[in-house]
């Protein structure tokens, strides 16, 4: 089951979300921005789109930043699952 980070109200109304996936195995670390049938892949440790389409652009600048803002957040929530990939590696990581 995806893990949802709640969005303020007004992105929430525009049909927007941000989810980290369950699925995603062997992908980097990163959160999906989703409006409609839109998906744009956040990634975690670079804290940039990592596709060109659709254009990141697209994505407004408050829920941009707010990605930004809540980044803790959803390193801790994909850490939490993934403990085998961490957003995070640390010196002593193998």
């Amino acid at each position: 089951m995806p893990l949802h980070l709640p969005l303020p109200e007004r992105l929430s109304h525009e049909g927007w979300k941000v989810k980290i996936y369950d699925n995603e195995r062997l992908e980097p670390p990163c959160a999906t921005v989703i409006r409609g049938n839109l998906e744009w892949r956040w990634n975690l440790r670079s804290r940039q789109f990592m596709d060109r389409e659709p254009d990141p652009r697209d994505v407004p600048r408050e829920l941009r930043e707010f990605v930004q803002v809540e980044h803790t957040k959803l390193v801790r929530l994909w850490d939490l699952t993934r403990p085998g990939n961490p957003v995070a590696i640390t010196e002593d990581w193998p």
